[in-house]
């Protein structure tokens, strides 16, 4: 075939596999326009118009719309900067699709309401700035008045939920679930109450930050009396309670007495709310962090030792 071989529209749809309504159509549009015509009018065709029409059959094949494809052939912009920019296009559809789908998978396995699948859907489909943004309200709402533990306000800002471009069911219902609770009023109250406990033991002197080395003590002491069976009111709990206090009092440079079991009481109760609890274990679950182990139940032991021994054995 050389370079002065022409085609009418009825052989090069033979050759392209395209119907000659399509292949007009491109005509018309001045995409694939003829390069002559027979004595008859009819329109003609050379090879530089088959390799033309297969371009745009290919790009048509890929998605693009007629306004880019046209801008490709004119040579306005080049093929590798249509392919760059619509390969960015389908990755955000396919991000979308796949949360949809994660989010439909959700509802078949809570069997949620109409109303739930709304909402599920509308939170879901939230961006990374704007999950952040609502985070960053709740911070604000709450610990940002007041000076309260330094180290926990770092953390919760910094702690932002992020799902990914392809979440489970699981992490979809925990971010709704999440951004329920952050926006729930009496959760924000609560909050609220911690954050002025934390201001006030602050004024009082208190910067010893977030103390993981204490709780992480009591996890363990705890731990081992509820697994031997041990009841906080018990006098076998009695020298928990001592060892566990004596850390207490060294920490903060206090004496270790009733007054002191008193004050570690009133902080355990101060940041008891359950619900703190289940917004790190959300979090972590939206992020596909290791979810935390629950410490409700080990608090409530100590506390309950506290009240049942108020002073050293």
């Amino acid at each position: 075939m050389d370079g002065d071989t022409l085609f009418t529209i009825g052989a090069l749809a033979r050759r392209t596999g395209l119907t000659v309504k399509t292949i007009r159509y491109y005509s018309d549009e001045g995409i694939v326009p003829p390069t002559d015509r027979s004595p008859s009018g009819y329109r003609l065709y050379d090879v530089g118009a088959l390799a033309r029409l297969d371009l745009v059959r290919t790009l048509r094949d890929l998605g693009l719309e007629l306004a880019v494809i046209r801008r490709v052939v004119e040579n306005e912009i080049t093929v590798p900067e249509v392919a760059a920019a619509h390969a960015d296009a389908l990755e955000v559809q396919i991000r979308t699709l796949r949360l949809r789908r994660a989010v439909l998978r959700a509802v078949a396995e809570r069997g949620s309401t109409t109303e739930e699948m709304t909402l599920m859907h509308r939170l879901a489909k939230l961006s990374d700035e704007e999950r952040r943004r609502l985070v960053a309200d709740f911070v604000d709402d709450t610990f940002g008045r007041h000076d309260a533990n330094p180290e926990l306000v770092e953390m919760l800002r910094a702690a932002a939920p992020v799902l990914p471009d392809d979440p489970e069911p699981a992490q979809v219902e925990a971010w709704v679930e999440l951004a329920e609770l952050i926006q729930d009023p009496e959760f924000r109250s609560a909050v609220r109450r911690m954050a002025e406990y934390q201001a006030a033991e602050r004024a009082r002197g208190d910067r010893t930050g977030l103390h993981h080395e204490l709780t992480e003590a009591v996890r363990e002491a705890v731990g081992r009396a509820r697994a031997e069976g041990v009841s906080p009111a018990s006098a076998e709990a009695a020298p928990v309670v001592d060892r566990l206090t004596a850390r207490y009092a060294a920490t903060f440079g206090r004496p270790d007495d009733a007054e002191l079991r008193r004050w570690l009481l009133n902080r355990l109760e101060a940041a008891g709310d359950p619900r703190t609890e289940r917004y790190w274990q959300l979090l972590a679950t939206v992020n596909g962090w290791p979810v935390p182990d629950s410490l409700a139940p080990v608090l409530a032991w100590f506390a309950g030792a506290l009240r049942a021994h108020p002073a050293a054995a």
